[in-house]
């Protein structure tokens, strides 16, 4: 059988039940073995940080991953490095968030926890995501490395910070943006080069509006049945919702065992 290399986004693609009641489906773990078992490559690529995805990438016996949005590689169970944002940019955003009075938090290192200089981004939104650890003074300018950041507030307010323009960004909460990087596809080249693999030959799962930066014509794109209708609109394959067997049906569909 011809090798592929398959990635997938863990959350409402590898992952369901959302943030409260995470689980793994059954019959994705069954794919996971019977693909690995069929010599195929696998990886995962997530907007996550490289810390925040471990726990999944070693509990599914993964030794490959795109984390960080693209910015972050692992290969054979090493991370390669994890390249910031623009720091200039995230100072800009953070300077317009104190003028609108927008409770905001930085990730400064590849961890669990996020930093806040005061205690309102959590009383604003009660988030179960990451850690968040208040610092007092906190200032974006004292890091060498700003790998994300989060602003506190309701859409469309975000609209008036206007140094978004400039940044990649995403809501996937009500309560709070993400600023963090929005490249999945770099990161997918990244590993598929390294490897001397034809990009024809990778296939990725995905369902979020950031996965749109890796459903790109190089490669075979599959969108979940819960994925949102964005990236159902440039996805070569539609399967059924991750918790419908979703992984294993398109696995199925496309031949892969």
């Amino acid at each position: 059988m011809q090798r592929r290399y398959i990635f997938f986004d863990i959350d409402g693609t590898l992952k369901a039940g959302g943030y409260d009641n995470a689980y793994i489906p059954e019959s994705t773990i069954k794919a996971l073995e019977l693909l690995r078992a069929k010599g195929h490559f696998l990886a995962i690529a997530t907007g996550r940080s490289e810390a925040m995805a471990r726990e999944y990438k070693e509990q599914l016996g993964f030794e490959n991953m795109v984390s960080d949005g693209g910015y972050g590689v692992t290969i054979n169970g090493e991370l390669l490095g994890i390249k910031p944002l623009d720091k200039a940019l995230i100072v800009d955003l953070i300077d317009e968030c104190e003028r609108y009075g927008m409770p905001w938090a930085l990730q400064v290192d590849n961890s669990d926890t996020r930093l806040a200089p005061d205690s309102r981004f959590e009383e604003f939104t009660h988030d179960i995501y990451m850690k968040t650890r208040v610092v007092e003074g906190l200032d974006p300018r004292n890091f060498d490395t700003l790998y994300k950041a989060y602003a506190a507030c309701y859409a469309p307010e975000e609209q008036r910070l206007e140094t978004l323009k400039r940044l990649p960004w995403c809501r996937f909460l009500d309560e709070y943006i993400f600023v963090e990087p929005a490249d999945k596809a770099h990161g997918v080249r990244r590993v598929l080069d390294h490897f001397g693999a034809c990009y024809k030959d990778a296939i990725v799962f995905g369902d979020g509006i950031n996965d749109l930066s890796m459903f790109v014509d190089e490669w075979t794109k599959v969108a979940m049945g819960n994925a949102c209708d964005e990236l159902k609109a440039v996805a070569d394959m539609v399967t059924t919702d991750v918790d419908k067997d979703g992984i294993w049906n398109a696995c199925k569909a496309l031949g892969l065992f």
